[in-house]
């Protein structure tokens, strides 16, 4: 049976979570990049994955030979259609370990921006948006509002997630 464009998108998801736990399985560190993009109206940008539950900041994993900085910067632009602006900001590194052990996550603040493109919704990013930072969606991740928090506060980051 051939595959169409139906059947090819319902395996995907299947295949990166497989290859998703591989990886985490198999490497003592996994490191990821994320970016809090804030706007001239000092809202924030989330985003709503189709495959887990919440908003989080835009971002993703570091591949092999490229910086975690590279990184933030490339997963935003491809999940949300900004381009940063200057020089992001090193926020902090965070032990993501309750989520999955070894796991580190580097956030980035981004207030300089443009956008090229506005990427139409799909599996991997359900939604996106800015939101007023009192009025966040109800399921934005622990995580993300204390990172929320800590950037608008100017409040010493954690060093877990």
């Amino acid at each position: 049976m051939a595959d169409t464009p139906i059947t090819s998108l319902r395996r995907k998801p299947f295949v990166n979570w497989l290859m998703q736990r591989k990886w985490r399985l198999s490497r003592a560190l996994t490191l990821g990049g994320q970016v809090c993009v804030i706007d001239g109206e000092g809202r924030v940008l989330l985003i709503r994955h189709g495959y887990r539950p919440g908003w989080h900041f835009p971002g993703g994993g570091v591949e092999m030979g490229e910086n975690v900085r590279d990184a933030a910067v490339r997963e935003l632009e491809e999940e949300t259609g900004i381009v940063a602006r200057g020089e992001p900001q090193l926020h902090g590194v965070f032990n993501n370990g309750a989520a999955y052990r070894g796991d580190h996550v580097a956030v980035y603040v981004v207030r300089a921006f443009e956008r090229a493109r506005t990427p139409k919704p799909s599996f991997e990013i359900a939604e996106q948006g800015f939101f007023i930072v009192d009025a966040l969606p109800p399921d934005t991740t622990p995580g993300t509002c204390r990172r929320i928090a800590e950037i608008i506060s100017g409040a010493a980051p954690s060093q877990t997630w």
